[in-house]
């Protein structure tokens, strides 16, 4: 299949020069970008709520542990919980996404989460806190891995990282207005007809999720056979170049007859699995004790800690763009996928030795930010490029669910460590070893010669 060259100046990466596969049929750029415009915005917004409402605990903590009794291991027992919900229903609403649709899917997912999310205001317990948090872990399940399949019956894999690099920009623009919002929300709101500002910060960053919901629904196709804004010509074009993509991927593969025990049976699944745990522990530590860091610089205020708190991310969503068009020109994914979690690891290794103050504090989670989410953009376009069709649902699900195992470590030995030691010093050192042995995993688990043709030039 013939690659399209990518400019800067294409919003969604390639060229006006129309990209061709084996048969000679030809996707123009316009349809591209048609369809980009259509699907991408609502899932970009749906992705930021998701993450606001998955992290807002972040920075709930500053009030909340003090309002509870909880101590530093009750909260990380309690943040690395939703990851247990997440592993159980994961795979099964992967795929349902794939049977049903992702417009019914993708309502459940939202209003159910949304529903917990608001909910999260009545916890009062460490056992409330803990089936709370399992809770959304299950509602939330699948909307992920469902988003990457989604994305796949859309673009071949040929642009899928630039793709999936502006959907993950949701996670550091989801910091940036989240982290603030609820600061904002905590202080403003504090003792308002008898509520805490946590409380009222769960319940009305939970609304919208319940809102989106609806309107995905109303607003989606599932397959592009179906979207009435293209015309027959360009869903026929579009359908022979991704059908000649998976049947390319199948025959390469051999798991042309997949399905969920193909994926299982594939050990490549595991390793990418593996990778994914150690990128989680990563992405847990930043988004639940980033605030916590800055606040033991000496900043006090939940509003001040949240606008600190959304500096990092504007420097990973510069990286994650270059890293992941360069990603695309170059067609190779591992080598840009690992170094990033190699300066993410080493950022979290000396943070206990700099994060004295509140600027080299704020350097450094930049540098762990950049690198979570630079290599994400990348990392998540290697399991749907070997799977074949039949095996990418269950496949890419398996691939999170055992990544989400690491959003359980990593913030349930973070706070344990605090607890005993009375500092997040080591916990975070551990985070970094954890982090560390992903990238080289990655490289020596995966190597080039077992993807597919031109994917990976290293």
């Amino acid at each position: 299949m013939t690659s399209h060259t990518t400019t800067a100046s294409q919003p969604f990466g390639g060229t006006d020069t129309p990209g061709a596969n084996a048969a000679g049929q030809v996707v123009e750029e316009s349809t591209y970008r048609k369809i980009a415009w259509r699907t991408l915005p609502l899932l970009f917004v749906c992705y930021i709520i998701n993450y606001i409402d998955r992290a807002n605990i972040g920075i709930a903590q500053i009030q909340f542990k003090a309002d509870l009794h909880f101590s530093d291991l009750v909260y990380g027992i309690g943040a690395g919980l939703f990851f247990v919900g997440f592993l159980l229903f994961e795979v099964p609403s992967n795929l349902m996404l794939a049977r049903m649709g992702a417009r019914k899917t993708l309502l459940r997912i939202m209003t159910l989460w949304g529903a917990v999310a608001c909910a999260m205001m009545f916890a009062r317990t460490p056992t409330e806190f803990y089936v709370a948090r399992m809770l959304l872990g299950a509602a939330e399940a699948g909307f992920f891995p469902g988003l990457i399949l989604y994305l796949s019956y859309w673009f071949p894999a040929e642009r899928r990282a630039r793709v999936t690099a502006l959907s993950f920009v949701a996670i550091p623009i989801a910091t940036m207005i989240g982290a603030p919002t609820s600061g904002w929300i905590m202080r403003s709101f504090h003792q308002i007809h008898g509520l805490a500002g946590w409380q009222w910060m769960f319940l009305l960053e939970g609304i919208p999720a319940i809102l989106l919901g609806v309107v995905v629904f109303f607003a989606l196709e599932d397959r592009p056979e179906q979207a009435k804004w293209l015309s027959d010509d360009e869903k026929a074009r579009l359908t022979h170049v991704l059908n000649e993509e998976r049947r390319q991927k199948a025959s390469k593969g051999g798991h042309g007859h997949g399905g969920t025990l193909a994926a299982l049976g594939d050990w490549r699944v595991y390793v990418a699995g593996l990778v994914s745990f150690c990128a989680y522990v990563l992405a847990s530590t930043i988004a639940f004790f980033a605030p916590l860091v800055i606040q033991s610089t000496g900043v006090k205020d939940p509003f001040h800690v949240g606008l600190l708190s959304a500096i990092p991310p504007v420097v990973g969503i510069v990286s994650m763009l270059i890293v992941s068009r360069h990603s695309d020109r170059q067609r190779e994914r591992r080598w840009h996928a690992s170094v990033p979690l190699m300066f993410a690891a080493a950022s979290l290794m000396v943070m206990p030795y700099l994060s004295h103050n509140v600027e080299l504090a704020v350097i450094l989670l930049a540098v762990a930010t950049a690198g979570h989410l630079s290599s994400l953009s990348v990392f998540w376009t290697i399991p749907s490029t070997y799977l074949a069709p039949a095996s990418a649902a269950a496949g890419i699900a398996v691939v999170s669910s055992i990544g989400a195992l690491g959003g359980l470590v990593g913030p349930s030995v973070i706070g344990y460590v605090k607890t005993t030691t009375g500092s997040l010093a080591l916990g975070l050192q551990v985070a970094g070893c954890f982090v560390l042995f992903g990238s080289i995993l990655l490289l020596v688990g995966i190597s080039a010669r077992l993807l597919p043709k031109g994917v990976s030039r290293s």
